[in-house]
């Protein structure tokens, strides 16, 4: 009898389309940035209904080139939401600023203006919320705020392409948002991301950093800025111009496969499935419930992978790793909505070709492992 194959977190969805358009790269011998990347900026920004996008190598590049645009540096402080991965912080401390993490609501893994509201002091910059797996962090009321405030909104749509909030795509929804395209979201170029925003001078500032600081003219540079190397290629961006016309369709297979998640999880004990607030659009970048609080999550993960099956955590609680404790002097608890959710958040296999047996395999794995914890 021959073992059930290993059923992996997720898997990109790529074929021949995605091979054509890079075909179409070797043959024009324009490797780096040049008209795909032009093509794949118009492609997310019309999609996210903003006026630019500014390609780049990944999102921790487009949320490090945001900040950086707007010269945040030492004596400002940015609030970030501490359930997120590192990045979302990291690119505050790369330069100079504090980053000042705040609590998430458990039940949907995002920031409130509850949250934010009480952490504002004169030094704080920019807000940035974070759309957690493929769902809407609530913006309005952030958005509103930070007008009233003077602070720059900066969304970390990372898992969010696609992803909609009261029907209105995010990206444009604060001052600047910030894409990922890495194989476990919704389209993948193998690394990569965008920076969208309706702002003129923002998006010629994003454009310069990006490139060195450099403006080029004549045949040469001028160099107006201490800027970086965040360009995008070609190649990358034929990939992602592929995978953005097939996108609703991806989105919607996923959406399938939660339904099919939702039936053969219902009712299940020690378990809480995600849920879909009033404003909608959840693409499922990941798939992920809360265990009860008595479940240990990493045996669970274990046992999971003993059955051929991976399964993670949702992401990290910032103020409990190590570099944000020794640093700022938070301490493991501090944010007890975040601390939930980092110790009892379960990320369940969820991609295009999972198909209703995969994910019934792994329904009944978890059933089966829940009974036994």
């Amino acid at each position: 009898m021959t073992a059930d194959p290993f059923i992996r977190l997720v898997a990109p969805d790529l074929g021949e389309a995605e091979l054509r358009e890079v075909e179409q790269v070797f043959a024009s011998g324009h490797l780096t940035q040049g008209p795909k990347v032009e093509a794949f900026e118009a492609a997310v920004a019309s999609r996210v209904e903003a006026a630019h996008g500014i390609a780049t190598t990944s999102a921790t590049t487009a949320l490090h080139l945001a900040v950086a645009a707007l010269e945040i540096g030492p004596g400002d402080e940015v609030i970030v939401p501490d359930f997120t991965f590192p990045a979302t912080a990291n690119v505050v401390v790369q330069q100079g600023a504090r980053p000042v993490l705040v609590d998430v609501d458990p039940a949907t893994f995002t920031v409130t203006l509850a949250n934010v509201a009480g952490m504002v002091t004169e030094k704080t910059r920019a807000i940035i919320p974070v759309h957690a797996f493929g769902l809407a962090a609530d913006v309005d009321p952030i958005v509103a705020f930070a007008r009233e405030k003077g602070l720059t909104v900066i969304e970390d749509a990372a898992c969010a392409i696609g992803t909609t909030y009261h029907g209105r795509p995010v990206g444009a929804i604060g001052d600047l948002g910030c894409f990922s395209f890495h194989p476990r979201k919704a389209i993948t170029t193998g690394e990569g991301g965008m920076v969208t925003t309706d702002n003129q001078a923002l998006a010629d500032r994003l454009r310069l950093l990006r490139n060195h600081g450099g403006l080029r003219a004549a045949g040469r540079f001028t160099f107006e800025a201490a800027g970086f190397n965040y360009r995008m290629s070609d190649i990358l961006a034929a990939i992602g111009l592929a995978q953005m016309r097939r996108l609703d369709a991806m989105i919607a297979e996923k959406r399938r496969l939660v339904d099919g998640y939702r039936s053969a999880l219902a009712g299940l004990a020690g378990a809480t499935l995600p849920i879909e607030p009033i404003w909608g659009g959840h693409v499922y970048q990941s798939f992920v419930i809360m265990l009860d609080d008595a479940i240990d999550r990493d045996l669970v993960i274990s046992r999971m992978r003993a059955r051929e099956i991976e399964t993670t955590l949702g992401t990290y609680a910032l103020h409990a790793e190590p570099f944000f404790r020794r640093t700022y002097g938070y301490r493991v608890g501090d944010l007890p909505g975040s601390w939930a959710a980092y110790r009892h958040s379960l990320t369940l296999p969820l991609y295009p070709g999972l198909g209703d047996g995969g994910v019934a395999r792994v329904a009944g794995a978890l059933r089966d492992v829940l009974a036994q914890a």
